[in-house]
């Protein structure tokens, strides 16, 4: 079986920042100077009707002994907007991110979120489904806000997890690190047992900081999902082999390579395609064989591997700042347009888990659609 390198956050951070300047971003949604300081990245604004409450996790006896940050993303109170706004990354990793890729580390602010950190919950008599979310190769837990904040917004509480390569507020990855699809899915195996003491009325938060106000009795764990990008993707399936709890599940562009192999699903999978389609890599196509389940695999004309996730949106304003040549940003980000791949993002992952874990049928999951004629239903 080949081996496909992935694309990691390493690696295209560093091409956006060395290469040489690519045309603005769509509407006018590029860059903004921040006060005193470096220019801002933006994200765009999520669709639905809810405000998003976020809050940060630190667990400790996660595999191997070690802490882990988490994410909680969740519809908030009226009153949210009172609480602070939630950076897409803290300052300090994401300077150590860039200085990581031997770049000026002020080169760039990190984008503002839709959350606000710590709102209280909004009430209401159903409970919340809960959907986890599992990084890539080198990545971290921010690196699909876009989606998650998106699905938070319509009423889902959204689970992100870092795990042992990526960039937190507790480590900073090296190269190379020795970590396998197995090591996400045992991290977020983990996490949901942590979910499910916030949801039995306990404080899994190694420092005891104070949760949200109505986080526990928001929480569905009758009805969780699973996504992930690239590698997160494989532990994505990984975990739905080995934990019930998951009743459907979604890759990003994944790899979907692992030792002991994944085995046959009988749960709802799809698969959002880029580089790592079914003609392109043997693997996705025998995973997608032997699933038992629902299914479906779309993919996108143009998509590069970071077309479903937040790569695809920030790239460009950060080819916008350095110079980077049409040309060049083409080779990292594809022809795919931004604002079309966002909303690809807003859209498919909501339907997907609208239809699997609220049993609301998704007609747009049920054929080519002329609202996203780049995305094509792969059979």
């Amino acid at each position: 079986m080949t081996t496909k390198p992935e694309l990691t956050r390493r690696r295209l951070l560093a091409a956006a920042l060395a290469a040489g300047v690519a045309a603005p971003l769509a509407a006018g949604r590029g860059w903004a100077a921040a006060p005193g300081g470096p220019a801002r990245l933006t994200l765009p604004r999520p669709t639905g009707p809810y405000d998003v409450g976020t809050v940060d996790l630190r667990l400790a006896g996660a595999p191997g002994g070690r802490d882990l940050m988490a994410g909680v993303w969740y519809p908030a109170a009226a009153d949210a907007r009172r609480h602070p706004v939630a950076p897409w990354m803290p300052a300090a990793p994401m300077r150590a991110l860039l200085a990581d890729n031997g770049f000026d580390p002020g080169v760039a602010a990190a984008p503002l979120t839709a959350g606000r950190t710590g709102a209280a919950v909004l009430r209401t008599t159903d409970r919340r489904p809960v959907v986890l979310f599992s990084h890539g190769a080198g990545g971290h837990r921010s690196e699909t806000t876009i989606v998650v904040q998106e699905l938070a917004s319509h009423g889902y509480a959204v689970v992100t997890v870092d795990s042992a390569d990526s960039y937190n507020e507790l480590t900073v990855p090296a190269d190379d690190l020795p970590v396998t699809p197995w090591d996400h899915a045992h991290d977020v195996r983990f996490v949901l047992d942590r979910i499910e003491d916030i949801a039995a009325g306990r404080n899994p938060d190694a420092g005891r900081r104070p949760l949200p106000a109505g986080l526990g009795d928001a929480l569905d764990l009758r009805r969780v999902g699973m996504f992930g990008w690239s590698k997160g993707a494989t532990a994505t399936a990984l975990v739905m082999n080995q934990d019930r709890r998951v009743r459907a599940g979604l890759g990003f562009d994944g790899p979907m390579q692992s030792q002991p192999p994944v085995e046959g699903l009988d749960r709802p999978f799809m698969l959002m395609t880029a580089e790592f389609g079914r003609a392109a890599e043997p693997s996705v196509e025998e995973f997608w064989s032997r699933l038992r389940g629902w299914r479906l695999n779309v993919q996108a004309d143009g998509a590069r591997h970071g077309a479903y996730c937040d790569h695809q949106w920030l790239i460009p304003q950060l080819a916008t700042l350095t110079g980077m040549s049409a040309e060049d940003r083409a080779d990292w980000i594809g022809t795919l347009d931004p604002s079309r791949a966002v909303r690809i993002q807003q859209v498919y992952p909501l339907a997907f888990f609208d239809q699997h874990l609220r049993h609301r049928r998704q007609r747009i999951l049920g054929g080519p659609s002329r609202a996203f004629p780049e995305l094509r239903f792969i059979p």
